[in-house]
């Protein structure tokens, strides 16, 4: 488990933003203020979708900024923000791409973090992420990754950050979990109650 301070979904938010627009649009890195708010409340690529105000994003930077996760650059008009989650959690790379799209889009199979980090880093193959996310798994001091147990019907198991402390995912999958169990238990006591009835009506013809 990772050992630092747990981070809130929107701090978590910041620095995926700024990770994705330092790939995607990198003659507007660092971001302003303003952009890091549009970054965190947009629609498309996010999960959930945030409607924080300026306040809130202001806020998280600061606290980002203490854990020396965000810097603040000098120069310019206003004010501009940098990640500096690869050096603070000494990491690759590689392994930054991989939270980045964990901590905007929530959990996803190996597949599917292969395909959404095509904009921040084009790995060679599925196996390829799947090495990034193991070693991830095992970092010592503390695991920066999870895998999830195999959702009903799923093929392949998905995979969490653990920048915010224990998976929300794991806690939120067991009701449905226990949903499925008890749904299963009232389709056999469907399947009882109608051979009763069978057995009664075969008994009791006149009734029937």
């Amino acid at each position: 488990m990772y050992e630092g301070e747990a981070l809130s979904l929107l701090q978590t938010r910041v620095l995926g933003v700024l990770i994705e627009k330092q790939h995607t649009v990198p003659d507007s890195y660092p971001l302003t203020l303003n952009s890091l708010v549009t970054g965190c409340n947009q629609k498309s690529s996010r999960d959930p979708v945030l409607e924080a105000s300026e306040g809130d994003v202001a806020a998280a930077i600061d606290q980002l900024r203490a854990l020396n996760m965000v810097n603040e650059v000098s120069g310019g008009r206003v004010p501009r923000y940098e990640h500096l989650l690869g050096r603070a959690l000494q990491i690759p790379s590689q392994s930054v791409a991989l939270l980045a799209v964990l901590m905007l889009r929530g959990p996803q199979t190996a597949g599917e973090l292969r395909l959404n980090c095509e904009r921040l880093h084009r790995f060679a193959d599925i196996s390829a992420v799947e090495g990034f996310l193991e070693e991830l798994a095992g970092r010592e001091p503390g695991a920066l990754v999870a895998q999830l147990p195999k959702q009903a019907g799923a093929r392949e198991c998905r995979w969490a950050h653990l920048l915010s402390g224990e998976v929300p995912s794991i806690s939120s999958e067991l009701p449905n979990r226990t949903l499925l169990e008890r749904v299963d238990q009232l389709e056999l006591e469907v399947v009882q109650l109608k051979q009763q009835l069978a057995l009664l009506c075969a008994a009791n013809p006149q009734n029937s």
